[in-house]
């Protein structure tokens, strides 16, 4: 090691311990330096967590619907692109029927499996306990093949028991826990829309969904043919669809155009008609997604750094202070030969630190914040690698630049007059 580099590495090192002793004996000037930084990072680090969270939920729960999957409905998720979303055309337009279903099955060449739902808004009855709200969903025997899950007790239902019609039951794993406590509801009969029904399983837990049909724990999952005896499946509140899963190795833009060409021929359209059914498919909630949160992100990280600012106008106070307290010490340091650079690594240093102390209480703070929710919410929130990296970064960068300025004029005293100087 050069003489150069050891000067050098006894220099930081001194400027750190002067900056530490210094932070150590004002308390509280220290208490209120970190005050405003911890307020800082705290408010732009939460927002940036409760928003990647939000964002990470739903886009699992998009997930959930497979981008391998074309729903034919009534409705389009979103407006086709660069146009409004016309729903004045898409009234008119009538439900995806079992006859759709039917000839999507005899016609598709390249679907894995084809599926019909129909779903209802209902309450759930259990002897005495109830539950309110609660969606009952029919589908047709090709469920398992278009939609993920798994089962927590007892079993799915039986293709005969789907084709028959039969008044067996699925329920999500909420339902459960809410209906019947510490009681296995597998063989258990609750009562829906007037007639009952008999689970024969749970499904496995979920979490919530950010996504209508993204969530099994808070659904009644029955045979269609038993749907269709409580609700009209032509009817719009019927909420019907038909989910199409393409075969491994087709790209889902040629089998889109597939499904499209095989409804319009099953609904005997002319070339020059309109479609009169939508064909969604997840990607395009996640184009949606990704505009929405580049917005959202934008404005909660506007809103974030004002208050960063603000912490970092409450630290540059404190330098200035500490600067003047210090007039008599920095004087001396010049007189016995301490350069500029060192009394600006001195304050820069107590600045930095400052922050960087005020930034982990922040990051600690939302870290708590994030258990605390988790525990009291079924929200899945969780506090980043990225973003304790941006909160020390940002810590960092607001310590340098509320310093500087007090280091510079700091370093520029002239040794006779600070000497002779009082605070």
């Amino acid at each position: 090691m050069t003489r150069a580099s050891v000067r050098w590495f006894y220099m930081l090192h001194e400027s750190l311990l002067s900056a530490y002793r210094t932070v150590i004996l004002n308390k509280l000037r220290t208490i209120l330096s970190l005050m405003g930084i911890t307020i800082g990072i705290f408010a732009i680090i939460s927002v940036f967590t409760v928003l990647d969270s939000m964002e990470n939920n739903i886009r699992e729960s998009v997930s959930a619907l497979g981008s391998d999957v074309i729903y034919v409905e009534k409705w389009p998720w979103m407006p086709e692109e660069g146009q409004e979303y016309k729903w004045w055309e898409y009234l008119n337009r009538p439900v995806a029927s079992m006859r759709d279903y039917q000839q999507l099955k005899k016609r598709m060449d390249h679907a894995r499996a084809v599926a019909f739902f129909g779903a209802t808004q209902s309450t759930v009855e259990f002897i005495n306990a109830s539950m309110e709200n609660l969606t009952v969903w029919g589908a047709s025997e090709e469920f398992e093949e278009t939609r993920d899950f798994d089962i927590a007790r007892g079993r799915f239902l039986t293709p005969f028991e789907i084709n028959s019609g039969k008044n067996f039951a699925v329920i999500g794993y909420s339902i459960m826990e809410e209906l019947f406590r510490n009681i296995d509801p597998v063989g258990r009969t609750i009562k829906v829309k007037g007639k009952y029904l008999r689970i024969v399983g749970v499904f496995e837990k979920e979490g919530s969904s950010f996504v209508g049909g993204g969530s099994m724990d808070k659904v009644v999952l029955v045979p269609i043919k038993f749907l269709a005896t409580v609700i009209d499946l032509r009817d719009d509140r019927s909420n019907t669809m038909i989910w199409i899963r393409a075969e491994e190795g087709i790209p889902v833009d040629q089998f889109k155009e597939e499904v499209r060409g095989t409804m319009r021929a099953i609904r005997r359209l002319k070339p020059s008609a309109r479609d009169n059914f939508a064909l969604n498919q997840s990607s395009v909630l996640n184009a949606g997604i990704e505009i929405i949160f580049g917005i959202i992100n934008f404005a909660g990280g506007f809103i974030g750094i004002l208050a960063v600012i603000v912490g970092a106008f409450g630290i540059a106070n404190i330098m200035f202070v500490s600067v003047k307290e210090r007039t008599n010490i920095i004087g001396i340091q010049k007189a016995l030969g301490a350069k500029k650079y060192y009394i600006i690594l001195e304050v820069l240093y107590e600045s930095v630190l400052l922050s960087i102390i005020g930034g982990a209480i922040g990051l600690l703070l939302v870290y708590a914040g994030t258990l605390i929710v988790r525990n009291l919410y079924d929200f899945n929130i969780y506090l980043t690698p990225g973003n304790i990296m941006m909160g020390i970064v940002i810590s960092t960068i607001v310590g340098i630049v509320a310093g500087l300025f007090p280091a510079v004029v700091a370093s520029r005293l002239d040794p006779v007059k600070a000497i002779a100087s009082t605070f």
